[in-house]
């Protein structure tokens, strides 16, 4: 199935995954955006580009490029949307804890905002 994609945004209208991709150099900003792409355009994501986190509603972008891996966590939110809300370097093997938990808090924010997409 193909996905709309959504940034998440604070209150105050910043949007966190835009401004980490923006800081990345340009291959890997490229790279990233066209992951989102592939996402949003094809009906079936290859695992290496696209997976949910084992036993959590949390999916991953997964990115590799020049020997480094990046990520970008967001959910399913109204339906068929996937709202991305935080980008990192991965350094390790397993996700980080406190972006999980960032991704979750976002989330929640979200809810709680009832902030509705078309």
């Amino acid at each position: 199935m193909k996905w709309k994609i959504k940034f998440y945004k604070t209150k105050d209208g910043k949007c966190p995954v835009k401004e980490f991709i923006d800081t990345q150099p340009g291959k890997i900003a490229q790279k990233i955006t066209w992951v989102l792409r592939l996402i949003e355009t094809q009906e079936k994501v290859p695992r290496t580009y696209f997976k949910n986190l084992s036993g959590t509603k949390i999916y991953e972008c997964r990115i590799e490029f020049g020997g480094n891996i990046y990520r970008i966590l967001g959910q399913f939110y109204q339906g068929y949307f996937l709202l991305l809300t935080n980008g990192f370097q991965k350094k390790t093997q397993k996700t980080p804890k406190n972006e999980i938990e960032l991704c979750n808090k976002r989330m929640a924010d979200q809810i709680e905002r009832g902030v509705k997409y078309e």
